[in-house]
């Protein structure tokens, strides 16, 4: 049973501390600085405050309680989450369509990825202002994310035990410092009331777009969501509760704070007066340091930063693992994937910590503060909610919901996220155009990627192999030709067992006569499970040709030279080929023989003749082709063995070309000259 499984089932003190080392970490620190953000600089307005904690409230429980924790959870697919994880349930129900929010949904995702450690960091790192206000935060920083990308390599298992209890001191943190300033003004509470959140948003100048700030509470639903796999929906549900209540006493604490009798009309600038008191509201107001007595000040600045250290990596390897998904979901082109650790779900993928580390460094180079940061935050992860509600209304339909409970929640959530949005759109001129470039960019290579892969499969011809099963056995015999190889490997594309492409057979009698003792030819199905490992074998010519089928879920890594090994040793423990040397020398002493692998390869051929998008669109498919991780290595075949052979990709053939035969006479023949013979053979070099 698999650890995923076992996470899903038990519940314990245990399993619970990883949780909140794992899953909560992006929406357990954005106390840092969504009430920064509602109330902004300036004078402190009652009706701004109590209007926010209002807007809150309800934004947690209705958008993270009752849509995530409650209902998207139960779209685990084998007790994985995240936007691939459930496209890839809902893709069964033959939606053609539903790719396109999962690529805007996973784009999106991966952009708020880079925006995520950048501003928990810089939240926390500024607090140090409350003891040095002229500290030079940036180098600070940018010291911390190098440190975070550079270990990245190495895994994090050594240090992951310690986000559990990192997240527990935290949240303790939280509850108890906004606890007490929640007892100096109880009356704080009152915010609870739904009409506090629409008289904000209807009734003030320019209210509505303060959700745009609101929505910052909710950011981490995403990632919290990505993450299920780690911990299971039940332990999810069971800390929820603990987490909840410590971020609503925090959030309501920082509004007692903000409305206890010498803040309330005050306006937000650097006071030494504040410093004596033991808060301190600088020119770049932060009301949670402002829980903090002033013996608390430099642990609660440390906490605070380990705690968006612990958020920053879990987005990090949120964003490995929505990558190594997309990879075998043919949605991102090939990139080298490796396992630093031996635990389960721990990757690391050098080309994406690259460019999340340039990514996160420039953001933090670029807006400089965290506050300036906050316009790019949210715009890109509402994209990501939006896709995730469209999605999940399928998921209700194909588990038979009744439909007069998806309609309404569907519309409920659509008209929610679609508020956020539009409040969001307020940001795009201040700092929003630079996360949604980020997710443009990535839908670009997504859909190129995407596009292209389909298109090459289209086009990839195939015929039934028993058609060629006679001339391959007679090849293998045939001791006129050199032997190629003992056993001659080939990866096929096409799904079907009695099917093989047009371009393998002809490489192997046409193209160079490739004879071999055992012909193998390999397939790997993607399947919607995320973590299965099966395999089946077909003998199609007993010790001549053999087909195998591997069926790997979306989150294992095709290590298919070690894969075809284990199948080869269980084939001959059960006498099912002899894979030993044919050669008349090491046949006598029982060696084993050679294996070659062949992978073919397509090129886009110069004899198309396509319209502008089309070769625009294969055009970048083949450079990012080119790009990506080579053959060899994506499919895990690190051997000197490996052969690729290109054959051109024609889509659309040239047609109505003009071309003149000249005679001897130096002069082309008259029009009138007879017509070609049609019974003779058509031509065609690239065959296959």
């Amino acid at each position: 049973m698999g650890d995923h499984t076992l996470h899903s089932r038990r519940v314990t003190a245990g399993t619970l501390l990883v949780t909140l080392g794992i899953i909560y970490g992006d929406i357990g620190t954005s106390p840092l600085y969504v009430m920064k953000s509602i109330v902004g600089a300036g004078q402190i307005d009652p009706s701004i405050v109590l209007g926010g904690l209002s807007c809150i409230f309800w934004t947690i429980t209705l958008l993270t309680t009752l849509k995530y924790v409650t209902l998207v959870l139960n779209a685990d697919n084998k007790g994985e989450g995240g936007t691939f994880a459930l496209y890839a349930l809902v893709k069964r129900l033959k939606v053609k369509w539903l790719i396109i929010p999962a690529i805007i949904g996973g784009c999106s995702l991966l952009a708020d990825g880079m925006i995520t450690p950048p501003i928990s960091v810089s939240s926390a790192v500024e607090g140090l202002r409350t003891l040095y206000p002229k500290i030079p935060t940036i180098p600070i920083v940018i010291g911390i994310l190098s440190g975070l990308f550079l270990v990245q390599q190495f895994g994090t298992k050594a240090v992951g035990r310690f986000f559990g209890p990192v997240m527990l001191v935290w949240f303790s943190m939280l509850a108890i410092f906004g606890g007490l300033w929640i007892l100096q003004n109880p009356t704080v509470f009152k915010a609870i009331n739904p009409v506090y959140a629409f008289e904000l948003l209807t009734q003030r100048k320019g209210g509505f777009f303060i959700l745009g700030a609101v929505f910052l509470c909710a950011t981490g639903v995403e990632a919290l969501y990505s993450d299920l796999g780690h911990c299971g929906k039940r332990n999810v549900r069971a800390s929820w509760g603990f987490v909840k209540l410590a971020l609503l006493l925090n959030y309501f604490g920082q509004g007692a704070f903000l409305l206890s009798p010498e803040n309330v009309g005050r306006v937000l600038v650097e006071s030494k007066e504040s410093i004596a008191n033991g808060w301190l509201l600088t020119d770049n107001p932060n009301p949670f340091f402002g829980l903090l007595p002033s013996w608390f000040s430099v642990p609660g600045i440390i906490i605070a930063t380990l705690a968006t250290i612990v958020a920053s990596q879990a987005m990090i390897t949120g964003s490995f693992t929505l990558i190594n998904e997309a990879v075998r979901l043919n949605l991102w082109p090939k990139v080298q994937i490796r396992y630093p650790t031996e635990q389960k779900g721990q990757l690391y993928v050098p080309s994406i910590n690259f460019i999340l580390f340039v990514g996160c460094i420039g953001i933090v180079l670029f807006f400089k503060e965290s506050s300036k940061m906050e316009a790019a935050y949210g715009l890109a992860i509402v994209m990501t909610m939006i896709m995730t509600t469209i999605m999940l209304a399928f998921f209700m339909r194909m588990k038979r919901y009744p439909i007069a409970l998806i309609i309404p929640l569907t519309i409920f959530f659509l008209a929610l996220e679609g508020s956020f949005l539009a409040a969001n759109l307020e940001k795009f001129p201040h700092g929003g155009y630079v996360s949604l470039s980020i997710s443009l960019l990535l839908f670009i290579v997504m859909t190129l990627w995407y596009y292209g892969k389909r298109v090459a499969h289209r086009f990839t011809e195939s015929e039934e192999i028993g058609l060629y099963k006679d001339t391959l056995v007679r090849l293998s015999a045939d001791e006129t030709i050199p032997r190629y190889a003992t056993n001659l490997v080939f990866l096929t594309n096409v799904g079907q067992w009695n099917m093989i492409e047009s371009k393998v057979l002809y490489s192997i009698v046409k193209r160079q006569p490739k004879r071999a003792d055992i012909y193998w030819f390999l397939h790997i199905h993607v399947v919607d499970e995320p973590y299965r490992m099966d395999y089946r074998v077909r003998v199609i010519a007993p010790n001549d040709i053999v087909r195998v089928d591997f069926y790997l879920g979306f989150r294992i890594d095709p290590r298919i030279n070690l894969f075809f090994r284990k199948v080869v040793e269980n084939m001959v423990e059960r006498g099912e080929v002899d894979i030993r040397s044919k050669y008349a020398s090491l046949k006598d002493n029982n060696l084993m023989g050679d294996f070659k692998f062949v992978l073919i390869e397509k090129y886009l051929s110069g004899d198309n003749d396509l319209s502008f998008f089309p070769r625009i669109a294969l055009n970048g498919y083949f450079l990012l082709k080119k790009l990506s991780l080579s053959p060899e290595k994506a499919y895990g075949l690190e051997t000197s063995s490996v052969f690729i052979e290109k054959f051109p990709l024609i889509v659309k053939p040239v047609t109505g070309l003009k071309l003149r035969r000249i005679d001897d006479a130096g002069t082309p023949p008259s029009d009138n000259s007879p017509p070609s013979d049609n019974s003779s053979p058509s031509v065609n070099l690239a065959k296959g």
